[in-house]
């Protein structure tokens, strides 16, 4: 059986929050949404925390690359081994040709 690797897409309000941590629980994998990783990783200062944070710091937005490095680390977490559910990526067509080349990275 392939892992489940589900991205949830909507508009805000739509209920993403809402459906993503029953979905996770049902289908026993990880909630991995960007906001959270943003907050963890600037919060522990990881180096790509404070790549992140010298955007943020200068009023910039964090380029996509940036995004996605962090999102591709965590997704090499044990946890995400086995699936995942993404929730606030990707927003863009450009994020989600990039999140493509992270999973076939993956295999």
């Amino acid at each position: 059986m392939e892992k489940p690797c589900i991205i949830l897409l909507g508009a805000p309000g739509s209920g993403k929050g809402t459906r993503a941590p029953i979905l996770s629980e049902i289908l026993g994998i990880p909630q991995i949404a960007t906001g959270d990783l943003f907050r963890k990783n600037l919060k522990e200062m990881t180096p790509i925390g404070k790549i992140a944070k010298s955007y943020i710091d200068n009023g910039e937005l964090v380029p996509d690359s940036v995004t996605a490095d962090m999102l591709k680390q965590r997704l090499q977490e044990p946890d995400a081994q086995n699936g995942f559910l993404l929730d606030g990526f990707p927003r863009t067509i450009v994020q989600a040709e990039m999140l493509d080349k992270i999973l076939e990275q993956q295999d």
